[in-house]
């Protein structure tokens, strides 16, 4: 996490005094339940609840001798709360505390993700009712295809947004929860009554079974999942920047009021949003690695995937967070020049319409294989002359013998590649 690539929304959930406050509110949660079993005095925990507290400049100075972060922790939280801080933590490991707290700070988390993809969502539909039937160039392989419109392209980012949710919804609530079961996971100290207790309390839930820690698949799937969502935006991403481009400038991402494009061209208005979406989108694919590494842990548990932790939960939702806001801002203030996506199709000579002439003159009684090798023998004469493919197959005899003036004028309509944009639409939005 840095600054320039972390809102400070997302900057406060993962800074060191939200962790401590979120391990303080799982420890007197533990407390609670235990108290409720019985198994704490009522008057003890009235004395911790009143209390128990932490001083983050003791903690540091502690850890540096003991070299353990929790246990630092609880000897801060000891000093705060004075003899019954002795029924804190009982029963416990540092992984409980870990795993459960971990758990909590993403489901905050993840309440920003899933609202910032619902408003890039909103975005992205609005945009595409606006541009509907506005027509643009398809292409394949980078090269002219048949036409679509701008609204079509939108729509099929919106379904893969909706898609990316469902993922999102169901990668969190592999994450959400949390254990409370001891060393190695057997209950030995501790009633499972505490871990469904805390967890209630908590809005998380307890896992069927664990070790001494989570099961990392299950970060291992959410990690993914950011990484999948944010590989959505680059692709996305890729078709403005791709777009924007000079000899095609169909496209082109806001451009602030005093922004400048480069320090030696004046002239320069760069995609740098749109580029900086692919890049941060590396990160994340990058980590979702480390995540999958982080699966094969010995035995009950180790602690090698704990280091890196540190890292990739922080860094993957926060950039997912800044990727999202900042993509909505590309999408809510994204300039379409019309005009340029029509000079682009006419641009092509005509040679986009050569599948509906081959429609045509199989429908007229040629064989497939005719009627091909016809057209793809004007298209390549109208690429090496650059005259427009409609006068070429108005003026060839064997087009002619096949169909009328009127024919053939009809396959150049370029609206006739629309006509089923209103059911597509009804697809991905409803009615």
């Amino acid at each position: 996490m840095i600054p320039r690539y972390t809102y400070p929304e997302m900057a406060q959930l993962w800074s060191d005094e939200h962790k401590y406050e979120n391990w303080l509110k799982v420890e007197l949660a533990v407390c609670e339940a235990q108290a409720e079993l019985g198994l704490i005095p009522k008057k003890s925990l009235e004395v911790i609840l009143k209390k128990a507290s932490f001083d983050i400049s003791e903690i540091e100075k502690i850890e540096r001798e003991v070299h353990h972060d929790v246990i630092a922790f609880l000897t801060s939280v000891s000093n705060h709360v004075g003899k019954d801080s002795r029924y804190i933590h009982m029963g416990m490991t540092s992984s409980d505390i870990l795993d459960i707290s971990l758990a909590y700070t993403l489901k905050e988390t993840n309440k920003l993700l899933v609202s910032s993809l619902r408003k890039l969502m909103t975005s992205v539909k609005k945009q595409a009712n606006k541009q509907k039937n506005v027509p643009i160039l398809g292409r394949t392989h980078g090269m002219a295809a048949e036409p679509t419109t701008m609204g079509l392209k939108l729509a099929l980012w919106y379904a893969e947004l909706e898609r990316n949710l469902h993922r999102l919804k169901a990668a969190s609530a592999e994450v959400e929860v949390g254990k409370i079961s001891g060393a190695v996971g057997t209950y030995a100290h501790i009633d499972p009554k505490v871990e469904r207790i805390v967890c209630r309390k908590l809005g998380l839930k307890p896992p069927k079974i664990s070790s001494q820690i989570i099961q990392r698949d299950r970060h291992a799937h959410y990690v993914s999942t950011l990484a999948i969502i944010a590989t959505s935006i680059e692709k996305f991403a890729t078709v403005i920047r791709s777009l924007q481009r000079t000899e095609i400038g169909e496209l082109e991402e806001p451009f602030a009021r005093g922004q400048k494009g480069s320090s030696a061209m004046p002239h320069k208005k760069n995609p740098i949003v749109c580029e900086r979406m692919c890049g941060l989108a590396r990160l994340l694919r990058g980590n979702a690695l480390t995540a999958m590494e982080n699966v094969a842990l010995w035995d009950e548990r180790d602690i090698s995937h704990s280091s890196n932790e540190r890292v990739i939960f922080p860094a993957s939702t926060s950039l997912l967070y800044y990727m999202l806001v900042k993509f909505n801002d590309v999408i809510s203030g994204l300039r379409v020049d019309a005009d340029r996506m029509l000079d682009n199709i006419f641009e092509s000579g005509g040679t986009i319409a050569s599948q509906r002439l081959l429609l045509s003159l199989t429908n007229a009684g040629l064989s497939r294989e005719e009627a091909y090798g016809i057209v793809q023998r004007l298209a390549m004469l109208s690429h090496k002359t650059r005259k427009p493919f409609y006068n070429i197959v108005s003026e060839d005899p064997e087009v002619s013998e096949q169909l009328s003036k009127e024919a053939i004028e009809k396959v150049f309509d370029i609206g006739f590649y629309s006509r089923h944009v209103d059911y597509i639409f009804r697809n991905v939005f409803g009615k």
